[in-house]
């Protein structure tokens, strides 16, 4: 028999390990922003998500943004919580991919773009990004990522 790392924190360790709340019996949260863009190309600062967070599922929405734009959805520099600086990273969660059409797409699909990942930020947050690229883009932007932190 097989154990994942939690189950044998708490119920195979001698004495048994508390489980981080974000891995199991946590809330689920939900941080929800739009933008409006108006024949634009620009990474948009969406909404921090706190340190210690567990990204369960994201969904990126738009609009028809118009010939040849694109849309990913990464972070904005950052500090780390041990304080180290962070490099921006546009795509982090979800590569650009064409906004040509309406329409509304789940990220991230898989572990190389952070899926299941647990933020690594200071008191500040990681401040999630979502950039319009490739041609000036006109529309709604709507993100959505969920996530428990207790």
């Amino acid at each position: 028999m097989a154990y994942s790392v939690q189950k044998t924190k708490w119920s195979q360790n001698n004495p048994t390990e508390r489980v981080k709340t974000n891995e199991q019996a946590g809330r689920l949260r939900i941080a929800f922003a739009t933008y409006e863009a108006s024949a634009e190309q620009s990474t948009i600062e969406m909404f921090n998500l706190p340190n210690g967070a567990r990204i369960v599922s994201g969904t990126l929405g738009h609009d028809a943004l118009g010939s040849s734009t694109t849309l990913s959805v990464g972070y904005a520099a950052h500090t780390s919580s041990a304080g180290a600086s962070v490099s921006a990273d546009v795509d982090a969660y979800k590569a650009a991919a064409a906004s040509t059409a309406d329409q509304v797409v789940a990220f991230p699909s898989t572990m190389a773009k952070l899926a299941m990942s647990e933020v690594d930020a200071n008191q500040d947050g990681l401040p999630v990004t979502v950039t319009l690229s490739n041609a000036n883009g006109t529309g709604t932007i709507s993100l959505e990522m969920f996530y428990v932190v207790d």
